[in-house]
C-alpha cells in the first residue's frame, strides 16, 4: 500500500520533523509512505473572512495540482477535517485493510493550512476523518496522523500497541 500525506506548509520545528522522521522510519516496513507539502498562503493579520477563503482556496489549487497524477490510478482521498467522521484506532486500521483488499493501492490524507481546506478540495474527498472537534496546529496533526497510520498497521498484523 502507498501513502501519501498532502499537506500544507513546511515543518520548521525540529521536535516535529524528529517526531515524522521516526514514524517515517516505523511505518517503512508496512507501507510506502511519501509526504508531499505545498506552500501555505501568508495570512494577513486581521484578514476578512473573503481573504481567508481566498488563501483557502490558493492552497487548495496547490493541493488539487499536486493531488491530479495520483487520481487517476484510483487513489482513495481522505480530508482530515473536524466535521468529519470520527473513528477509533482499531475502526481506522479496518478501513485501512479493506480499503487494499478491496484493491485500492494507494490512500492520500489531505491536511489543511492553518485556516483549514477550502470547500472545492473537502468535495473531492472520497472521506472526511476528524480526530477530534477540537482543532490542532496542522504541524502537529502530521504526526498524530503518521501515530494513527502505525497503529492501524500494528493492529492489522496483529501487533502489540499501547491503548
Amino acid at each position: 500500500m502507498k501513502i501519501t500525506i498532502l499537506c500544507v506548509g513546511k515543518i520548521k520545528e525540529k521536535f516535529y520533523r524528529d517526531a515524522i522522521a521516526e514514524y517515517e522510519k516505523r511505518l517503512s516496513r508496512y507501507c510506502k509512505l511519501e509526504i508531499i507539502e505545498v506552500a501555505d498562503e501568508k495570512t494577513p493579520e486581521g484578514a476578512s473572512e473573503t481573504v481567508e477563503l481566498q488563501i483557502k482556496e490558493k492552497e487548495a489549487e496547490r493541493m488539487i495540482a499536486r493531488m491530479e497524477k495520483y487520481l487517476c490510478d484510483g487513489a482513495f482521498v481522505c480530508a482530515l477535517a473536524i466535521d468529519g467522521k470520527q473513528l477509533d484506532s482499531v475502526e481506522l486500521s479496518k478501513k485501512i485493510d479493506r480499503l487494499g483488499t478491496g484493491g485500492t493501492s494507494h490512500i492520500i490524507f489531505l491536511i489543511g493550512g492553518s485556516l483549514g481546506m477550502a470547500d472545492s478540495l473537502l468535495k473531492r474527498a472520497d472521506m472526511k476523518l476528524s480526530f477530534s472537534k477540537m482543532t490542532f496546529p496542522h504541524q502537529l496533526m502530521r504526526v498524530i496522523l503518521l501515530e494513527q497510520i502505525y497503529r492501524a498497521y500494528r493492529i492489522m498484523n496483529g501487533e502489540p500497541y499501547h491503548k
